[in-house]
């Protein structure tokens, strides 16, 4: 059984991350649990050549839930194959009043019950629309 269940890659991409970070932002719930529930215990992510496991994501959700950052993503493509997905999409983010805009390209590998075992990550900042 492939992760996806038969979800279109789009949909089920936007969902995870739009799932995880409500549940970051809007509960009092440990950052270890969700994170767990949305990560397995090996989770390796690399963003823009840095590099995050377990540990490194816990403390990277902190600021995240102090500065509670609103943001929409606009999946434009996505393929999945097995446990992997490919996506394209765009990340329009505001914190403290500023608004970001970027471009993200996402390579992922998924566990049958949807957790992210390994997450590759390339962003660029664009000007916002």
């Amino acid at each position: 059984m492939t992760p996806f269940h038969g979800t279109d890659p789009k949909k089920f991409i936007a969902d995870f991350h739009e799932s995880f970070h409500d549940e970051l932002v809007n509960s009092d719930e440990d950052a270890d649990v969700i994170v767990d529930r949305y990560h397995t215990p090996d989770i390796v992510q690399i963003a823009d050549g840095h590099r995050m496991d377990r540990d490194k994501l816990i403390a990277h959700t902190r600021p995240v839930r102090k500065n509670r950052p609103t943001g929409r993503m606009e999946v434009h493509e996505a393929v999945a194959d097995g446990d992997r997905i490919a996506a394209r999409s765009t990340l329009h983010v505001t914190n403290r009043g500023k608004g970001l805009t970027m471009e993200v390209y996402f390579f992922g590998e998924f566990t049958a019950d949807g957790r992210m075992r390994r997450g590759h990550t390339l962003t660029r900042t664009v000007p916002a629309t």
